[in-house]
């Protein structure tokens, strides 16, 4: 199998102290990792996320990749969430926007929405009864 699971993703920010404390915030735990870039200040902050401890890296947007896209756009990853209402409530509050509304997707329990985060990162979050599967299969063995 090529693809074995999701194992790190990166968001992008002008001021990486202030996005690792809004993550922080929004997470409930501090980043594990912290690394200065060349001029001492903090160029990279990483956090685990989740059941399988996915990792999420707030990276120096001196540092994106030549020809990477500077405003919200492209693919979107989803993380699972047990509450997507209050979750979506929660990241406005911290103060996130809508990208895309709380959307069902068909009728099977897959529901989906994005944010913006204040950074301008597409932070999807969704519902998704197969990751919950997963899990509790997880959970049995």
């Amino acid at each position: 199998m090529s693809l074995r699971g999701f194992s790190t993703i990166n968001y992008w920010a002008d001021d990486v102290t202030a996005a690792a404390a809004w993550y922080t915030e929004f997470l409930g735990v501090d980043a594990y990792f912290t690394r200065p870039g060349p001029d001492g200040s903090l160029a990279y902050a990483e956090f685990r996320v989740g059941d399988f401890e996915a990792e999420l890296g707030i990276v120096d947007a001196r540092f994106r990749p030549s020809g990477a896209a500077t405003a919200p756009g492209g693919a979107i990853m989803y993380w699972h969430v047990d509450d997507l209402t209050d979750t979506v409530e929660r990241l406005q509050t911290l103060g996130a926007k809508i990208f895309e509304p709380i959307t069902a997707r068909g009728d099977n329990g897959f529901v989906t929405a994005s944010v913006v985060d204040p950074f301008g990162n597409i932070l999807g979050v969704m519902t998704n009864p197969h990751y919950r599967d997963i899990v509790a299969a997880q959970h049995r063995d």
